[in-house]
């Protein structure tokens, strides 16, 4: 087996899968906040006739403000697995040298 090959084996390579996985539940968070954020209005103005255009617009400012510690978890998660893995591969760098 090349030495590439053998590189990505063992746990290492479940560390890459699960990295892979939590970065994509990221990236799918960022894209659903961006897509509830251009539904939100800046500025609206409201008379009783509008009310339920006020209540839509809380709706929305709570589904994005909810997304909020999820999308810094995955984040964080994300990076701290990246940092594992390169660790993990300097090590066995290291240590096969």
């Amino acid at each position: 087996m090349d030495s590439m090959g053998a590189a990505f084996t063992g746990p290492l390579l479940y560390l890459f899968i699960v990295w892979g996985v939590v970065t994509a539940i990221f990236l799918l968070l960022i894209a659903w906040r961006s897509v509830l954020s251009s539904h939100e209005d800046d500025q609206i103005f409201i008379d009783a006739a509008q009310e339920h255009m006020a209540r839509e617009q809380r709706e929305l400012i709570k589904k994005i403000e909810s997304l909020g510690k999820p999308l810094m978890m995955s984040g964080i998660t994300s990076g701290v697995l990246l940092l594992v893995i390169a660790g993990v591969f300097v090590y066995n760098g290291l240590k096969n040298f």
